[in-house]
């Protein structure tokens, strides 16, 4: 009766960080993406970069699959999507093309990285109707992730373009579907 009791007692609380595990293997492939921009392993950070975007995605998932949406969740999600969809494609961006700008890539870098969070921030306190209020910081992310692709074939002022225009899109009161 006590082992009994103490299995279900530990598969209640393992089920219930299910999503919470899954968060924070986000955290961990924006970090390790984060120190592979920093060792000029730039497509191995775009690689993780999007992998993050995966386990952002499943960990949403899992929560509401399972039953175990919880607020701490939702928090820990915003503070690893900074993470991983704001520092790390910033970085990435700023580590091979701003960075040629000086301080106005530097500022843009910064800039997008806080419109990101101001957005998360945003989304944490305002109800959840269905619909998203300005571009999602995992599609901003993985946008200006995906931009690095162009680096041959585009102007290298495009890439200060392409960061403000993102993050102006994170902060924008448009409104799109959730999906």
């Amino acid at each position: 009766m006590f082992i009994s009791h103490v299995l279900d007692s530990t598969v209640k609380k393992v089920k219930a960080q299910t999503a919470n595990v899954l968060t924070l293997g986000n955290l961990a492939l924006g970090g390790f993406s984060i120190v592979m921009t920093l060792n000029a392993q730039y497509n191995l950070g775009l690689l993780l970069i999007f992998v993050a975007a995966l386990a952002d995605r499943f960990d949403g998932m899992v929560a509401r699959k399972m039953n175990i949406e919880s607020e701490l969740g939702k928090q820990l999600d915003s503070m690893c999507d900074v993470i991983s969809f704001g520092v790390a494609p910033a970085l990435l961006l700023y580590s091979t093309v701003l960075h040629q700008f000086g301080f106005p890539g530097a500022f843009f870098t910064v800039f997008y990285i806080g419109c990101g969070a101001f957005r998360l921030a945003r989304f944490n306190i305002t109800e959840n109707n269905g619909y998203f209020q300005g571009l999602p910081i995992t599609a901003a992310g993985c946008l200006l992730t995906l931009s690095y692709l162009g680096l041959s074939f585009l102007p290298v002022h495009s890439f200060m373009i392409i960061t403000m225009t993102l993050a102006l899109l994170m902060v924008s009161p448009f409104t799109l579907k959730k999906f």
